[in-house]
């Protein structure tokens, strides 16, 4: 059994088609790129099966689940934004992930804070931007789901930051689970995709597995992404 299938994926915002008719299959034990230019209905997908949107046809199931409180307890999602409240610190975000989150792993979190150096008892809000991001992924990453949605997880940070992000997210993920890994920064995390799937418009374009892909094309993802959605060479 799949763990994550999208059947006939449709989302409508007024006359706007924001996803049209996307079929995905997903087995466990991958780290899946979804990746398009913004706008490409990639935020929506991924809120679709958190189930912070409704699809207006077609479904998303999860471990064979139709989404709802039984896929909740299963997937840990990062959004595109800080989604806790700023006022608290680190370690009371932590107790109460552990409250909030049966399969949370408190040592494994501490761990990470701990190693990073973060100053656990100031408020989120007195931390930096990079800061606030890593506090995030690691609440995230502690969890021990059976898949992670991480929207635009490298967005707006650093190099160096993002360096972490990715070792954090190979480092801390259950090995039969699937990470969903939202972003159009091909070049940053192409090294740590086992599969992608290009979208754009709503549709899916394509959905291969990276070393297939590489050997079939004789390029890079990120070359291909640019040839697929004619984006212009940095």
């Amino acid at each position: 059994m799949a763990l994550f299938e999208c059947k006939g994926l449709t989302k409508k915002y007024g006359n706007t088609l924001a996803l049209n008719d996307v079929n995905i299959t997903l087995e466990g034990g991958r780290i899946v790129g979804l990746l398009g230019p913004n706008g490409s209905g990639k935020t929506t997908l991924i809120k679709i099966a958190n189930g912070l949107l409704k699809p207006t046809k077609g479904e998303i199931l999860i471990d064979g689940k139709k989404i709802g409180v039984e896929t909740k307890k299963v997937v840990s999602y990062l959004p595109d934004r800080l989604a806790f409240p700023d006022w608290m610190s680190a370690d009371e975000l932590v107790r109460f992930y552990k409250d909030f989150f049966e399969d949370f792993d408190e040592v494994a979190a501490v761990k990470m804070l701990i190693d990073l150096g973060i100053d656990v008892k100031k408020p989120v809000k007195n931390l930096s931007k990079g800061t606030k991001e890593k506090v995030q992924l690691i609440l995230t990453m502690s969890r021990r789901a059976k898949l992670y949605l991480l929207d635009e997880p490298i967005g707006g940070v650093d190099p160096a930051t993002r360096d972490y992000i990715l070792k954090t997210i190979l480092g801390n993920y259950n090995e039969n689970a699937t990470i969903i890994i939202s972003t159009h920064l091909i070049s940053d995390v192409e090294s740590i995709l086992d599969e992608v799937i290009f979208i754009n418009n709503g549709k899916v374009e394509l959905q291969s597995g990276v070393d297939e892909l590489r050997e079939e094309r004789g390029k890079s993802v990120d070359k291909i992404f640019r040839e697929v959605f004619k984006c212009s060479v940095d």
